[in-house]
């Protein structure tokens, strides 16, 4: 049998393994030598299978604990709900969609004024010398990077607004452009898939070959003009997008 089939094989076996439960997040996988043993394969073969596993994300190699199953516990995230209105509830959309799953949000926040890129220029509806208002944000659940998200604003709608200073605003931006008289009615998103830069390799702590989902996101007013743009990069082993959609 070609080597090439051979590896697969032992990495589908070890695939089944993980998505039936048997081996759970943190546990060991058998050694290489255990593995070449019960597949009756070369340490190659072996080598092969685990790096293919390591690939998609289900499995890390460590110094002293050899290759084990990672942690997979993504946060599912429901997009139709951000226009929702949440009674009294005061935080902004992640962190209350984190607290939901009885998960610990926190975010790094750096604010500036830039002249933005074509594509958000654009999706703004702003012309050549209008500037933005750019608050960029990493996202952490329970300590670890989940995601980015860099909001964009008409710098001329928010000028004089919480939204142009560092620092957390605790009940949110969408509150905040409600409360300026631009409250979100309407929103478009886009989503693709892609690898990683490095940049977004470091910052999110990327395994090898985790590939990034793009989700991109613009709101309207009820004037139907662009108040917000969202660019969120999300890692695929670590979030779930569901949609739910109703005929009436």
């Amino acid at each position: 049998m070609a080597r090439s089939t051979l590896y697969q094989l032992v990495a589908s076996d070890l695939r089944r393994t993980i998505y039936s439960g048997a081996l759970g997040p943190g546990d060991q996988l058998p050694t290489e030598a255990e593995l070449m043993l019960v597949h009756q394969v070369s340490r190659n073969t072996v080598r092969l299978a685990l790096g293919e596993l390591v690939n998609e994300g289900l499995v890390t190699r460590t110094p002293r604990r050899g290759t084990v199953v990672r942690e997979r516990r993504p946060l599912l995230m429901h997009p139709q709900r951000e226009l929702q209105p949440r009674g009294e509830e005061t935080l902004e959309a992640f962190a209350w969609a984190v607290s939901q799953e009885g998960r610990a949000p926190s975010q790094e926040i750096e604010v500036s004024i830039v002249q933005p890129a074509e594509e958000i220029a654009s999706r703004l509806e702003l012309s050549d010398d209008e500037l933005a208002v750019v608050r960029r944000r990493l996202r952490f659940v329970d300590g670890q990077p989940y995601n980015t998200n860099d909001s964009y604003f008409p710098l001329a709608l928010v000028a004089d607004s919480e939204i142009t200073r560092p620092g957390d605003i605790r009940r949110g931006a969408n509150k905040v452009l409600e409360e300026l008289g631009h409250r979100q009615v309407r929103m478009v998103d886009d989503i693709w898939a892609r690898m990683p830069n490095s940049a977004e390799t470091e910052r999110l702590q990327l395994q090898l070959g985790t590939p990034v989902v793009v989700y991109v996101r613009v709101g309207y007013d009820a004037e139907d003009v662009p108040v917000r743009v969202a660019v969120s990069v999300l890692p695929a082993d670590k979030h779930l997008i569901r949609y739910e959609l109703e005929s009436r």
